[in-house]
């Protein structure tokens, strides 16, 4: 009897193994079948059923995080591609998917590792560049330009990543290298404006003001927002190269927006000078002085302008009077130069 009853116990758990199983295969194929017409919800639903009958089955983990990816439910579909590497650490699409779903959460440390196991079973021609980001996220800029050049040859045509080198340049104040990247970066996906606003900082900083405005004026035929920051960036290029009527009309502009900004009137005020407009030049700094009357360098140059006009002594007195307020004026006046000049 005991024999018999052990028999008929074996057959159960044999029956219900093999019907988990049959309902598991059923609900799998059924979530691949939603997911196939992006039904993403309804396949997530079934990948879930298949789970509860096999939970350590990896297809059903990986096609339930497939579906959660669809959704854009991406720290949800890490812990499904997690479960299924804990089911099968071998399988290359759940590495790749973990180094790429890590890498898109912001979990540097995760990504990196991940990518390097994709490195180490010859996974895809991302892993440099996964790892690359990752060390510039955290900071570590001479480990992501490592990197990048290995990412590079692994893949010459991805644009983010000489963009992602030239960040780390400009980290670094490497600007004239950094410029040369953000070139190569746009040569590879010509319609990020703001990627060229970019490179026009790096040749302002270089400084090469012609390249500036080169990438300026191109982010702006291609979009990029007439920021304050970018008029006046494009105003003070036009500037350096001598430009002024172009530099005027821009910080113009910009002074409609922002008129009470003390810079912008300064910098106004040194364009006319420069271009022998006093009378404009006066009056501007006239401006500033009634912001703060204790600007003393605007004083000190009306009383320049005046002496540029012909008005020797009354320039004179103005400038002697600003001395008094600010006494580090009077090197200026022993070197005939201008606050703030070379």
């Amino acid at each position: 009897m005991k024999n018999i009853n052990i028999l008929l116990m074996l057959g159960i758990i044999s029956n219900v193994a093999y019907a988990q199983s049959d309902s598991s295969e059923f609900y799998l194929k059924k979530g691949i079948a939603e997911k196939d017409a992006r039904r993403f919800r309804e396949a997530e639903k079934n990948f879930a059923k298949a789970a509860g009958f096999s939970p350590n089955d990896a297809k059903v983990q990986i096609g339930w995080g497939q579906a959660l990816l669809e959704q854009k439910r991406y720290m949800e579909a890490r812990e499904k591609y997690k479960a299924a590497y804990s089911i099968d650490a071998k399988n290359p699409e759940v590495i790749e998917q973990l180094a790429t779903i890590s890498l898109n959460t912001r979990q540097w440390a995760d990504a990196v590792t991940y990518a390097k196991k994709m490195q180490e079973a010859k996974i895809g021609n991302s892993s440099n560049f996964i790892i690359a980001k990752s060390f510039y996220e955290q900071g570590n800029y001479g480990e992501c330009l490592k990197y990048c050049e290995q990412a590079f040859k692994e893949d010459p045509k991805r644009a983010e990543t000489p963009y992602i080198a030239g960040r780390s340049l400009v980290e670094m104040s490497n600007y004239k290298k950094a410029a040369g990247c953000f070139e190569q970066a746009i040569e590879r996906d010509s319609t990020k404006a703001g990627w060229m606003y970019e490179a026009g900082l790096v040749y302002y900083a270089v400084p090469d003001d012609k390249k500036a405005i080169y990438w300026f004026e191109r982010a702006a035929a291609k979009g990029y927002n007439r920021s304050n920051d970018f008029i006046e960036n494009l105003a003070n290029a036009y500037l350096n190269t001598k430009n002024y009527d172009k530099g005027l009309a821009l910080l113009k502009e910009a002074l409609q927006r922002k008129p009470q900004d003390m810079e912008l009137l300064d910098n106004i005020a040194d364009a006319y000078y420069h271009t022998g407009k006093y009378d404009d030049a006066i009056t501007h700094w006239d401006k500033v002085l009634e912001i703060d009357k204790t600007k003393a360098s605007a004083l000190y140059m009306i009383g320049l302008s005046y002496q540029k006009k012909g008005e020797k002594e009354k320039g004179q007195q103005l400038c002697d009077k600003a001395i008094q307020m600010d006494p580090s004026l009077k090197n200026l006046k022993e070197e005939k130069k201008m606050p703030g000049s070379i």
